[in-house]
């Protein structure tokens, strides 16, 4: 009975390879969304990038679609705002955004193909429905409000985020993570809780 490699199972050594192989081409693929846009990257240059075979990203994502799908996978990790203090709500969520933008692509590579793309942005809209939504129901406690609460909120994240990340306008650049939450998070806590006139 002959043993051929593809019925063998995976040895630990395999799985692991295979592991750092997808691992290298999500981030190579993050950071060619994030610089290139959605257009323009292309398989084969993301595969240079993670110095492996464009036929290994085929196999591993099928297309560019279902590559871009798995680099742009976004958990914003949002805190649960029923322990954070109502008036504080606007300061923690401009301070966990600053650290999830500086904290990888993902988000730059979605804003960047969001703007230029429908599939990017159809994921932006899916991102903000599923978790931003929620965190302005949360901290609000009115539902009916929530979704026009939410997209404002939306609107100074992204805002910051484009002019900071993507378009990267010198003075956006040049705040400090406090000075950005200084001016921000009151706006935010405006949107979050106060009474519409």
């Amino acid at each position: 009975m002959t043993d051929t490699a593809a019925e063998r199972p995976a040895s630990p050594q395999g799985a692991r390879r295979s592991d750092a192989t997808r691992a290298a081409i999500l981030t190579a693929a993050r950071e060619r969304f994030a610089a290139d846009g959605y257009e323009r990257a292309t398989i084969r240059a993301i595969a240079r990038d993670a110095r492996i075979d464009p036929s290994m990203v085929m196999r591993y994502y099928g297309n560019k679609e279902g590559l871009f799908a798995a680099a742009t996978s976004v958990d914003l990790r949002l805190p649960d705002f029923s322990g954070v203090p109502r008036e504080e709500a606007g300061r923690v969520l401009v301070a966990h955004f600053l650290t999830l933008w500086e904290g990888g692509d993902e988000l730059t590579a979605l804003l960047r193909v969001g703007i230029t793309n429908p599939a990017g942005a159809e994921r932006m809209q899916d991102v903000f429905a599923a978790q931003i939504l929620p965190v302005a129901r949360q901290v609000r406690g009115d539902a009916a409000e929530a979704p026009e609460r939410a997209a404002l909120c939306a609107s100074q994240l992204l805002g910051l985020a484009l002019t900071r990340y993507v378009l990267r306008f010198p003075p956006s650049v040049a705040l400090t993570r406090e000075e950005i939450t200084d001016w921000l998070a009151p706006t935010l806590q405006r949107y979050l809780t106060a009474a519409r006139a």
